[in-house]
């Protein structure tokens, strides 16, 4: 067998005269040290994974407002008042805190509080189905066919993991698409989802507390059970499912076993006049709870809200969602503010992409994903101000446009997260946590 001739360094000959010592060290890779030839390529690969900048962290949490569907921007952060109706919509813009800058007419509470905010108006992408644009919006990457990417929660929960006995990662109310997943990680990163909605009568979250009849000795020797039973399987497989599934249940104890992170679900602990200014209604009450998960120690809570798809008659439509939205939204902020927390809590509202330019047939606005808007708060952004713009008629980016690599990368940034940073996905190959893309340095305050 004829070597390359180009191969250099220092190689095990397996043609002839190996040594006993050159034999005993592959016996101990492949057999004798438990060490399989993938898990050591696995191994040596992670090795040549280089060190990349470390970042001081600004912000300690962020809560992401997904509004699913695609939201209109010129409905919302992005108005055109000095277009034709055809063009501007069946809305009078409005005058905002930032002198000369307009917002829809639904947002009035969202008006007053425009000063605290970055909003975005030039970001783009080119992905006009649903599933697609979303996949963009929680990963930073556009969908492939070869590998599942993992969610920005997941990201945060591997990096950082939990505070406070509580999951690093929540979803409220629950995982309505499969791109709030790992993707190509372990299920051990993935979210805690409540099961019910915060604005329901009765709420509770399922799983949290335990049975009636079990006291708290049972508890520790069901406990102590399930670990022995835990120990024995791992010992005999080493799937991912079963270190994931010990990860989930290491944390369900700790979450159930401790009064402080139950107390953290529990909206009933908020006063009524709060509860009622933030709306008694799904956006009010999944904000709210959202700000108490990250004000106990949650990394990163995702909120998802209404259905803003407006093929047709998008005036009532609106109408019927936008109020409760910016209601809840502008309390949102002005509650972290009050408490000290909008400077280390990321607030991030997002949508998978935009509306057409020009009103349609049916009076509604189709998919636009060329160009959008993006609202952010807190966590290192700046106050009143406007990132990027559309054009004349809000069809296109007309400056500085942003692609969701660059507000991915921009918000692990804030969060002390180099995305830069390469993790190992199953058969041994890293990848960056962001490919491609800046920080917004611009945005930053």
């Amino acid at each position: 067998m004829k070597m390359h001739s180009n191969c250099q360094g220092n190689h095990l000959d397996l043609r002839s005269g190996v040594s006993r010592r050159d034999f005993l060290y592959v016996g101990m890779l492949g057999g004798l040290g438990g060490l399989t030839l993938p898990e050591m390529l696995r191994l040596q690969a992670a090795q040549v994974i280089p060190d990349v900048e470390t970042f001081k962290p600004i912000a300690d949490s962020v809560i992401h407002i997904y509004l699913p569907g695609g939201m209109a921007q010129h409905e919302s952060w992005d108005p055109k008042p000095f277009a034709s109706p055809d063009y501007r919509g069946p809305f009078t813009p409005i005058k905002t805190s930032i002198p000369g800058e307009y917002v829809g007419e639904k947002f009035t509470n969202i008006a007053k509080i425009m000063n605290k905010l970055t909003v975005i108006r030039s970001m783009t992408h080119g992905e006009a189905a649903h599933e697609r644009g979303t996949h963009n919006m929680f990963t930073g990457y556009r969908p492939s066919p070869a590998i599942k990417f993992p969610s920005f929660g997941s990201i945060i929960s591997h990096e950082q993991g939990s505070r406070n006995n509580l999951p690093p990662y929540v979803t409220v109310p629950s995982v309505f698409a499969p791109d709030q997943g790992t993707g190509y990680m372990s299920s051990a990163y993935g979210p805690f989802a409540l099961g019910s909605d915060p604005a329901d009568k009765g709420f509770s979250v399922r799983d949290l507390l335990t049975p009636k009849d079990v006291d708290e000795k049972r508890f520790d020797r069901r406990r102590n059970l399930l670990g022995a039973v835990d120990e024995h399987f791992k010992a005999v497989e080493k799937a991912d499912s079963i270190s994931a599934m010990d990860s989930f249940y290491q944390a369900a104890y700790g979450l159930i076993s401790s009064q402080k992170a139950r107390e953290a679900f529990d909206i009933t602990k908020e006063s009524d006049k709060l509860r009622d200014e933030y709306g008694r209604n799904s956006a009010g009450q999944r904000f709210l709870l959202a700000r108490r998960l990250v004000e106990a120690g949650v990394r990163m809570v995702s909120v998802n809200y209404g259905g803003w798809d407006h093929h047709s008659n998008i005036k009532d439509a609106f109408t019927g969602q936008a109020p409760n939205f910016d209601q809840a939204f502008a309390r949102l902020i002005t509650d972290l503010a009050d408490r000290g927390m909008l400077k280390r809590t990321l607030v991030m509202v997002s949508s998978e992409f935009g509306r057409t330019p020009k009103i349609n047939g049916t009076n509604g606005r189709d998919h636009w994903p060329r160009v959008f808007s993006v609202a952010m708060a807190g966590g290192g952004m700046k106050e009143g101000y406007i990132h990027g713009a559309s054009d004349a008629l809000g069809g296109e980016p007309d400056r500085d446009a942003v692609g969701p690599e660059d507000l991915a990368k921009t918000m692990y940034r804030l969060l002390g997260i180099n995305a830069e940073k390469r993790i190992m996905s199953d058969g041994a190959r890293p990848i960056d946590i962001v490919n491609g893309g800046r920080i917004l340095t611009e945005a930053l305050a």
